[in-house]
């Protein structure tokens, strides 16, 4: 089988309850949120074919929705 037929995801842990970071996906980083660049490195991989945020917290959600992840 080539890597392309295959139907890879993505899937990104992040914790909102950090003890010494509080919300440290959504910082600013460069501009954008952390969890962004991420998210985005994944939507613009020719492998990936979804992308997934696992998550407990509210903003981090909204984050992740906004730049176009799954989250479950």
């Amino acid at each position: 089988m080539d890597i392309a037929e295959l139907q890879l995801v993505a899937f990104i842990p992040a914790r909102g309850g950090s003890e010494r970071i509080p919300q440290k996906a959504i910082k600013p980083m460069a501009g954008k949120p952390m969890i962004a660049w991420t998210i985005e490195a994944c939507k613009k991989s020719k492998y990936i074919s979804r992308t997934f945020v696992s998550t407990e917290d509210n903003e981090i959600k909204k984050v992740a929705f906004e730049y176009g992840a799954e989250v479950i």
